[in-house]
């Protein structure tokens, strides 16, 4: 059965309105630990709760994936809202701007809709399949760089939690071999701002070494729609099933593939 993510497209729009004004409105008051130095607020859940009731209420056989919460599987032929309330929860609370609600569509395994948006930028991202990428209504259009000298590449997080130690041996080298090669590296703290931002231009790469379906359905689809290429650490197509989220300009993919082969990313 064939999706209509152009039908679909405003109804996450919607949802993600409605997190806005949760979010614009509720100054983060308690903060709970998760996981080691990972927390929760109840801006989070509030979030979660409101845009998870109201898809339910639209499109009750699409199951609801919530980062706060886990899932909730329908009879929707593979259909899954995804859905990370506030992306980048530590900058939230210290008051830094970088954050956004991220609300993705997956079929099956693989991102087709998605809606991004940035409450304290005034940045609205959304695109679905096969009908392009848009910022606050405009059209957008990965950049055009062809060499990564002349990149701007952002890196995700440094791990925390379970294992942080094992995994950041990877992370860090791979800074390192980054850091030697490309214009400048940038890490924003947010899986949504990373993908949406080399959706738009404004950066020509990012490099995420994890795959939370919450928090790159909706930048991978938004990304792919504006020109990105989207794979994962060996340059294949990219899935939720990957274990690394990697975007980029075209020109620029096999490079930034042969940098993360050479830090043994």
């Amino acid at each position: 059965m064939t999706t209509d993510t152009k039908a679909l497209l405003p109804i996450a729009g919607r949802a993600v309105a409605i997190a806005h004004e949760i979010v614009r409105t509720h100054a983060p008051k308690t903060i709970s630990l998760k996981g080691d130095r990972d927390m929760v607020t109840e801006v989070d859940l509030a979030v979660e709760h409101a845009v998870r009731d109201f898809l339910t209420e639209e499109t009750p056989e699409i199951g609801f994936l919530g980062e706060e919460e886990g899932p909730i599987i329908r009879d929707g032929g593979g259909l899954l809202w995804a859905l990370d309330p506030i992306d980048g929860t530590a900058n939230f609370t210290h008051g830094i701007p970088l954050c956004g609600i991220s609300l993705g569509l997956i079929d099956d395994d693989r991102s087709i809709l998605g809606v991004i948006d940035l409450p304290f930028l005034d940045m609205l991202y959304a695109a679905a399949d096969g009908h392009g990428a848009t910022c606050n209504d405009d059209p957008i259009h990965t950049g055009g760089v062809a060499d990564l000298d002349a990149a701007i590449v952002s890196l995700g997080d440094y791990a925390v939690g379970e294992n942080a130690e094992r995994k950041n041996r990877v992370r860090v080298p791979l800074t390192h071999h980054l850091a030697a090669r490309v214009q400048r590296v940038r890490m924003y703290g947010s899986a949504a701002i990373d993908l949406a931002w080399v959706a738009e231009g404004k950066t020509d790469a990012c490099v995420m070494l994890s795959n939370n379906p919450w928090d790159t359905a909706a930048g991978v689809a938004i990304a792919r729609e504006a020109g990105a290429l989207v794979t994962d650490a060996t340059g294949r197509p990219h899935t939720m099933r990957s274990t690394a989220t990697i975007a980029a300009a075209p020109a620029i993919l096999s490079q930034l593939i042969a940098v993360l082969a050479e830090s043994g990313a």
